[in-house]
């Protein structure tokens, strides 16, 4: 109970209904390691919360860019309720140490597991809109999930941004190179070194090679923007 007052505090929203919320945070381990009634875990409330994720994104978009056609508010809306990005958002939020999930899943790094924290974001935002109305998830989803709206955009474009340039260019080969790994099998990180030609330009880390590899790319990006 103690968790839950924690994280309405850290989200600015008081539940009216807290068995809203304690649903949000139940993974289906969690319900099923307790032998809870069926529907008690979040998956209801993920399927609400990414159907008003949706809707609220798309409006957003559509006001922002009005010259923007369909196909491309399409793509942009895709990268910003992806999963990567919603499980970014959910660990700016600590949302991993409020989950309530079974043992097993706890022992191997569920808490920081993405398609959880995604799916446990999303339960969140129709727990939120269940709670206090549509105003209330739309306020939610601005704040926590849609802000650096832009630099969310280029980092998970990164890869190939750099590539147009590096070829437009003419600066050389773009290559990534998987230099180590460390950490146990459920939370293993990868480090990649990023070289453009003869020079090593930045590294990156991950918990998969693709992630330290778009880390990498962020970084020379940066770098080059400096130049």
């Amino acid at each position: 109970m103690r968790k839950q007052l924690e994280f309405q505090r850290v989200i600015g929203h008081r539940f009216h209904q807290g068995g809203l919320l304690v649903q949000a945070l139940t993974h289906s381990s969690y319900a099923n390691e307790k032998r809870m009634k069926k529907h008690s875990d979040n998956e209801r409330l993920e399927f609400l919360g990414d159907a008003v994720l949706e809707i609220v994104t798309s409006e957003y978009l559509y006001k922002k860019y009005p010259q923007m056609p369909e196909g491309e508010l399409t793509k942009q809306r895709a990268s910003l309720v992806c999963e990567p990005t919603l499980a970014d958002r959910a660990r700016e939020l600590g949302l991993g140490q409020y989950l309530l999930l079974g043992k097993g899943e706890d022992l191997t790094g569920g808490r920081d597991r993405k398609s959880i924290l995604s799916d446990a974001l999303e339960a969140v935002i129709g727990a939120v809109y269940l709670d206090g109305g549509f105003a209330s998830a739309k306020e939610f989803i601005l704040t926590y999930v849609l802000k650096d709206i832009m630099r969310e955009q280029l980092f998970y474009d990164s890869k190939t941004i750099l590539q147009e340039i590096v070829q437009g260019k003419n600066m050389g080969a773009l290559r990534y190179k998987l230099v180590g790994e460390h950490g146990p099998d459920h939370a293993k990180i990868f480090t990649v070194e990023l070289s453009i030609g003869q020079r090593r330009i930045s590294s990156g880390e991950g918990h998969t090679k693709k992630d330290a590899e778009q880390n990498a790319a962020y970084s020379a990006l940066m770098q080059l923007k400096q130049k």
